[in-house]
């Protein structure tokens, strides 16, 4: 039996991500504007940091480092994370 192997950590959307969770920054979707993704990196959204989610409505709300970001769902949709 030839088994695929599985990654160490499967990846999911952040507004997918269940509240509480400490997570890392994969990737930013093609869908996402170049000068956004610079923003979100420069709030700390980016895979050198890890980041817990607060909340997932309204809005997507996550802790990075000591500031609170509010995404979008349109946004954090595109935004692929991994466990921290």
């Amino acid at each position: 039996m030839n088994a695929t192997p599985r990654p160490l950590h499967e990846r999911i959307r952040l507004i997918g991500t269940p509240v509480g969770r400490m997570v890392r920054v994969v990737d930013f979707g093609d869908e996402i504007d170049p000068l956004q993704r610079e923003q979100l990196h420069a709030y700390g959204l980016s895979a050198a940091h890890a980041v817990k989610v607060l909340q997932q409505h309204p809005l997507t709300v996550l802790l990075c480092e000591h500031v609170e970001l509010a995404i979008e769902h349109e946004v954090a949709r595109h935004v692929w994370v991994e466990p921290a």
